[in-house]
């Protein structure tokens, strides 16, 4: 029997490329392809992993690793190990409300989750429904008003930080994502009910598959295509430094700027008042040919000097990698596709555990390298 024709339980469940192969065989091809696909030729996703594997660390013997310690700080909350749940999109297409779900996993895990401006479940039923405040990510709309109800509903659903992401002016030439939208109908149909656990799970028992943070006036939206188009629409796309001025004065928490790959825009956003940056190319889905983020990390690290939270989005996947990150200049890294894959594959114990095997993992680098502490991580542990 081929591998990927064995039952799902009999997947080995060790690592966050085995959660892929599950979540690939769990849903239908269409979501998964606009999951992994990216922008043109796809080398940007490429590159945000393969240049982690171009960094090679020191080594070092003969110290003590007795006790680990993991846990960091990140604008006044304790978390576990430096990781935190990005925002993604339409997850909740992955799995039944599939936000809440994750957000119940990182509070379990005691790391923060960020939920998307266009997530299924809405601010409010992820707030009733998870213990621990989450963080909000917000775009700009052409509506000034509906932009100013969002920072509203954040606030009183009491999100501590809000991630602005300022890098998406446009959908971009996603081409793995369109060929599988342009099936035929009755092949996508197909492929969802051959599907059969993720249509009960998802298209029967996860109703109502809309954007639950859209206003009451947004169009019924049934499927991804016409979410994600009517979305786009709404985006404004002459966003400035001027309108982050503007949420800086109707947001009262800490603000992320995320989507940032040069230093410059970096010392910018600590002038204007930002608390902290995310260094992240949308995973290489709206635009091809960016530097890697791991590649840019470093130079935005220095630039700002230590004034600004500096988070990295974007190829992480393993123990391994968090810890070249943290070496380079991140006070934490995001996690957006590995979450999503173990949501797909098991719902929230699968979030649990993909937390849960990064999280040995990074003990197992560190224990390896010689450090003890997550403050113990820095450039003198990299070749």
């Amino acid at each position: 029997m081929n591998f990927f024709d064995q039952p799902l339980s009999q997947f080995p469940l060790t690592s966050v490329s085995d959660y892929r192969l599950m979540a690939k065989k769990r849903v239908p091809q269409q979501l998964f392809d606009f999951l992994e696909g990216g922008s043109f030729d796809e080398m940007t996703i490429r590159r945000n992993t393969e240049d982690f594997q171009k960094i090679h660390f020191k080594r070092r013997v003969l110290k003590d690793v007795s006790s680990i310690d993991m846990t960091t700080e990140i604008f006044g909350q304790k978390i576990d190990f430096p990781l935190i749940l990005a925002p993604v999109g339409f997850a909740g297409i992955y799995a039944r409300r599939g936000e809440v779900q994750a957000a119940k996993a990182a509070a379990k895990a005691k790391i923060p989750f960020s939920l998307s401006t266009v997530s299924i479940c809405s601010i409010e039923e992820v707030a009733q429904n998870s213990s621990v405040p989450f963080w909000f990510q917000f775009y700009m709309f052409k509506d000034r008003g509906h932009s100013l109800d969002l920072l509203q509903r954040a606030h009183a659903a009491d999100c501590p930080v809000l991630l602005m992401t300022v890098d998406l002016p446009i959908a971009g030439a996603r081409y793995r994502y369109h060929r599988s939208r342009k099936s035929s109908r009755i092949a996508n149909f197909l492929d969802g009910i051959f599907h059969l656990n993720w249509w009960i799970d998802v298209r029967l028992r996860g109703l109502p598959l809309t954007i639950g943070n859209m206003p009451s006036s947004a169009p019924a939206l049934q499927d991804l295509s016409n979410m994600r188009k009517w979305m786009g629409n709404q985006l404004s796309q002459n966003v400035s430094w001027k309108d982050f001025e503007w949420v800086r004065e109707h947001w009262k928490g800490k603000i992320l700027i995320k989507g940032i790959l040069d230093p410059e825009d970096a010392v910018i956003a600590q002038k204007v008042g930002a608390d902290g940056i995310v260094v992240s190319n949308h995973g290489g889905r709206h635009i091809d040919g960016t530097l890697s983020t791991i590649s840019a990390l470093a130079s935005i690290s220095d630039a700002v000097e230590g004034k600004l939270k500096v988070l990295l989005d974007g190829g992480i996947t393993s123990g391994l990698d968090i810890v070249k990150a943290v070496a380079l200049g991140a006070d934490a890294c995001m996690i957006g596709k590995p979450w999503i894959y173990g949501l797909a594959a098991r719902g929230e114990e699968g979030v649990g555990d993909i937390l849960k095997i990064l999280q040995n993992e990074l003990k197992i680098v560190m224990m390896h390298l010689g450090v003890s502490s997550i403050d113990n991580i820095n450039r003198n542990l990299i070749h």
